[in-house]
């Protein structure tokens, strides 16, 4: 198994302290680390959705933080605050895939969550991309428990209906043509998801186009490690997400086929709101409803069963 090495500089005395994580390619990341001042009882990775900035999950991190879970969240590279400044204008040339994502940046933040934090508990809260990309973390084994939040398989055919009436168009036609003009994909003109590197946005556009979702770049299934993760998992989904169907979150969650699954798919009724969606937990509305389920889930989940 592959060690990936980890190092913090910090840069502020504070709770919610910024830090940088070094992969085992040497790419240096943007963190955040939220200290609680309470005995802590367990430690969150915070890995973001597609196109997401780490600065998005902050209310979230915070009201974790101030009930005795340290959080630990980051930026993926080429993205954020981990973007290199001659990268700021445009992405050309950026070298990143998805899993570069998944093996060096996640797996850099779960073995510096443990380093952190050693004495308890190591969860995930994955949002969307966040909570697909574990089973392709080199080490997986390190986390005790994970919460996913609308985290679905990306699969188009099987997307929300509003987001499947367009966005065929643009895994067939305007990620070819956009990323071939622009050298990567220029989401911010477009109001889409957001730049991402040309490396990401093509292998997220083959799973995208396939009911296997990971595939390799010939467009067979990938063997991944999501079958082999033994772990309880709290899947909250929501009825008006307009990305996410309940068939992609049922997709996504299969391939953790040895979990102990529990999905929780929620009316924005049952928490006396008009909407949720595909971002709206994060809000901090949520914060006595929503919020308070994941905080009772994360401090008193099921135990992981022995491998």
């Amino acid at each position: 198994m592959k060690f990936c090495a980890v190092f913090f500089r910090e840069t502020m005395n504070a709770n919610q302290l910024p830090t940088t994580l070094t992969t085992a390619d040497n790419t240096v990341l943007a963190a955040m680390r939220f200290t609680p001042q309470l005995p802590v009882t367990a430690v969150v990775v915070m890995p973001a959705a597609m196109g997401v900035k780490q600065s998005f999950y902050v209310p979230f991190a915070e009201f974790l933080a101030e009930h005795g879970v340290a959080v630990l969240s980051f930026d993926y590279r080429g993205m954020g605050e981990s973007l290199p400044d001659q990268y700021r204008h445009s992405l050309r040339g950026f070298d990143a895939t998805i899993i570069d994502w998944a093996e060096q940046d996640y797996n850099a933040a779960l073995l510096a969550a443990k380093a952190w934090q050693p004495d308890v508990p190591l969860m995930v809260v994955g949002h969307s991309l966040g909570g697909q990309l574990p089973g392709l973390v080199l080490d997986h084994h390190l986390i005790d428990g994970m919460m996913t939040i609308a985290s679905g398989s990306g699969y188009w055919r099987e997307n929300a209906p509003q987001l499947k009436r367009f966005v065929w168009l643009m895994w067939y036609f305007l990620v070819p043509l956009y990323t071939r003009l622009w050298g990567y994909f220029p989401g911010k003109k477009m109001r889409k998801v957001g730049d991402l590197p040309k490396g990401v946005i093509c292998q997220w556009a083959r799973w995208c186009k396939s009911p296997h979702y990971f595939v390799d770049e010939s467009g067979l299934p990938m063997q991944t490690n999501h079958g082999k993760m033994r772990l309880p998992i709290l899947a909250m989904s929501f009825t008006d997400d307009e990305m996410m169907s309940r068939r992609n979150i049922d997709s996504m969650h299969s391939f953790y086929s040895n979990a102990q699954v529990e999905k929780r798919h929620i009316h924005p009724k049952e928490v006396d709101a008009r909407r949720i969606g595909h971002f709206g937990f994060f809000r901090p509305q949520f914060r006595h409803t929503l919020w308070q389920q994941a905080l009772h889930w994360l401090t008193t989940m099921p135990a992981k069963p022995a491998n």
